[in-house]
């Protein structure tokens, strides 16, 4: 099980830390994807420190602060259930399949930091 954990987070980490930097850069494709969802893009740089910190959390939940894992992981499921309901009331589902994979990388995490 460890093995699940370690690779379910270690993807959650790689996802997360990409996102960061791409809203970090202002990257088109999020410049392009907040507009379509009607998400304000003075946010933009909210959002990314919260995927920096979430994916922090996580790599620090690897390497022994357990607690800090658990938040960092939770935060992040809450965080994508929160980009899933924009999509959706934005009624953007085209590309709804990125927040429901970093969601379910997130919720794997959780899951397997809760149950070690």
């Amino acid at each position: 099980m460890f093995i699940a954990y370690l690779f379910c987070t270690l993807v959650a980490i790689a996802l997360n830390g990409g996102m960061a930097v791409a809203d970090f850069a202002r990257a088109k494709f999020v410049l392009a994807n907040s507009a379509e969802v009607n998400f304000p893009a003075s946010w933009i740089p909210l959002a990314g420190a919260s995927k920096a910190a979430g994916a922090l959390g996580l790599l620090l939940g690897l390497l022994g602060a357990r607690a800090l894992g658990i938040a960092a992981a939770l935060g992040l499921v809450l965080y994508f259930i929160a980009a899933i309901v924009v999509h959706i009331r934005a009624r953007v589902f085209h590309n709804i399949a990125f927040p429901a994979m970093y969601f379910a990388f997130a919720t794997a995490s959780l899951t397997f930091a809760l149950a070690r």
